[in-house]
């Protein structure tokens, strides 16, 4: 008698194996190299502005500069921001090379670093800071569509484990620099602090020099479609774009919460040096509970954004960083201040990914990057802003009043949103999952 093996597999079932193997193939744990990389190159282009906010203090101190000089530091850097983030997205949509850009961002961001060694004026620290903001923000006009529109299915959560790395970055910068101060001048930390920057920016030259912003399973449909496109159809989008409800209330919206922000990472460090007392080392633990408030907010508000919607998880999460900010201007210097940071930080942060993935839903494919350069060039004037205001209201009424200011930007903020529409389709068809 002859034995057969059970014919498991035909070749028309390896056909179809291979069809739905590519089908899946842009959630597969394989294909998510390229969120990894993007996503710890996004955690060092926060390390640096990190860096120099637990900084700010020490190089205040030896310049000799008033709170109103010390926000207008910030102010600089973030209208260079503003300048830079529109152009950045043109670049994007009109040329492509994801990879060469982003791996440029991050050389442009850390090189400024090494000049400030070689400061002795309060012009030539300014000088450098507007370098950081144009690098910096070449970043998110390439990396977030970049991910979007490769994970499609899963753009919430991908998009929190990339702002994830931001709270990382953000949150170890100040407790690594912080020890490092105990052995180290500031001037010499912001020449070692450049190493990690080229160091991946290198890495992602070789490893994503041929990304592209869409998933496989679309660019393997398309016969792997072109990267950019003509200056005739960019015009033909950005027409389109000025005509987005949805972009604009989005994108002022998160110039408020982005005041919020960076008036708070200006200013808490300046209190809890300043008006408690603390070293360098707890200055920077303080800022690490912040950021890991945050860290631990990013997936939880990206799932729940995913599964009920944009504008539930946006205004719970607006509302109660205006309830804690007002508990804290109440407690003063009360250790219950200390012990609110990170809770703070939970609120504040959650917002961050739930905004631009509701952005790209609202926001056609091919004119992704200049989305997302409006919405942080948005931010950035935000973020230019609320420092010299801040700095400003603290030389007059005292430091502790700028958390008061704080609290208005972001319950403006979430005022905005309640305007958004509860559901709508972006120019491609996508559908918003806002409601």
């Amino acid at each position: 008698m002859r034995w057969e093996l059970p014919t498991l597999f035909k070749f028309g079932d390896i056909r179809e194996g291979l069809a739905l193997r590519e089908a899946v193939d842009s959630s597969s744990p394989r294909s998510m190299k390229e969120m990894w990389l993007i996503t710890i190159g996004h955690g060092l282009t926060h390390w640096y502005p990190a860096t120099f906010y637990l900084l700010l203090p020490i190089i205040g101190k030896e310049l000799g500069l008033s709170y109103t000089e010390t926000g207008m530091i910030i102010t600089f850097q973030y209208l260079a921001s503003t300048i830079a983030n529109v152009p950045g997205g043109m670049l994007v949509d009109t040329i492509g090379k994801k990879g060469l850009l982003m791996a440029l961002s991050l050389f442009w961001v850390g090189i400024p670093y090494l000049f400030m060694n070689f400061t002795t004026t309060y012009w030539m620290l300014l000088l450098c800071v507007t370098l950081v903001g144009i690098g910096n923000n070449l970043w998110h006009p390439t990396a977030i569509p970049t991910l979007a529109q490769r994970y499609p299915e899963r753009r919430g959560f991908v998009l929190s484990v990339h702002g994830m790395a931001a709270n990382v970055g953000d949150a170890l910068a100040p407790l690594a620099i912080g020890a490092l101060l105990a052995v180290f001048t500031w001037r010499q930390i912001v020449v070692i602090n450049i190493v990690p920057g080229i160091t991946m920016a290198l890495l992602i030259v070789i490893l994503l020099r041929n990304l592209q912003s869409g998933s496989r399973k679309n660019q393997e449909a398309a016969g792997e479609e072109k990267e950019g496109q003509t200056l005739k159809e960019y015009v033909s989008g950005l027409k389109g774009l000025f005509r987005n409800r949805s972009l604009a209330l989005i994108s002022t919206s998160s110039a408020f919460r982005s005041m919020t922000q960076n008036a708070l990472l200006t200013f808490l460090p300046l209190y809890l040096a300043h008006e408690l007392n603390y070293p360098p080392l707890w200055v920077g633990a303080g800022l690490f509970l912040l950021q890991m408030g945050g860290f631990i907010a990013a997936p939880i508000s990206g799932h729940l954004s995913d599964k009920w919607g944009r504008k539930k998880v946006l205004t719970a999460s607006m509302a109660m960083t205006a309830v804690i900010l007002i508990l804290m201007t109440a407690m003063g210097k009360s250790p219950l201040f200390i012990g609110l940071i990170a809770v703070l930080g939970f609120f504040m942060y959650a917002v961050r990914p739930v905004i631009q993935a509701w952005l790209m839903e609202s926001s056609p494919k091919h004119m992704a990057g200049t989305s997302v350069g409006i919405l942080f060039g948005m931010q950035s004037v935000g973020q230019s802003i609320s420092p010299l205001l801040g700095g400003m209201i603290s030389d007059k009424y005292g430091l502790f009043a700028a958390f008061y200011f704080v609290a208005g930007t972001i319950v403006i903020a979430n005022l905005l949103i309640v305007f958004m529409p509860r559901q709508e389709r972006s120019l491609d068809g996508n559908e918003s999952i806002s409601a």
